[in-house]
């Protein structure tokens, strides 16, 4: 597995992957497009044909980072892949001395909520029928770095 700066050419290959994750909530071209335009750190993991196992975006702010989307094609879950852009993304926070990174997750979704817990983020709050169009509820997590 490789991860790296994500590409424009890329765009078009997470479009499969968001449809099959996140159905009718799932970004278009244009949204992936408008986060590379304004600056926004995106990742993506392929295998070494280029074949994109999945990807994860970052917005830097000020103070503190927001990431924006990790996503990991379904077949290749539970491979430590969805890990190793958390990683990234966290590092890239690190270098721009953001001293909080914050999320906000499907309430549903306990795998990530799992998976974002056991780096230290913690829950701080709730936004009720955030996604759209299905109403569902976002929890807002936050880890604090403390070698910002």
């Amino acid at each position: 597995m490789n991860i790296e700066r994500l590409r424009w050419w890329q765009i078009e290959d997470l479009l499969p992957i968001e449809n099959d994750l996140f159905g009718k909530e799932a970004w278009t071209a244009a949204m992936f497009w408008n986060e590379l335009a304004n600056g926004h750190h995106y990742l993506v993991a392929t295998e070494d044909d280029g074949s994109v196992l999945g990807y994860a975006g970052l917005a830097v702010g000020k103070d503190e980072a927001w990431i924006n989307n990790i996503a990991v094609r379904r077949d290749a879950q539970r491979r430590g892949i969805g890990r190793a852009l958390l990683n990234a993304l966290l590092d890239e926070a690190r270098r721009h001395h953001a001293s909080q990174v914050l999320l906000e997750v499907a309430s549903e979704n306990v795998a990530a909520q799992h998976l974002y817990g056991s780096y230290g983020f913690e829950t701080i709050g709730l936004r009720r029928g955030y996604y759209q169009p299905s109403n569902t509820d976002a929890l807002v997590m936050q880890l604090e770095l403390r070698d910002a």
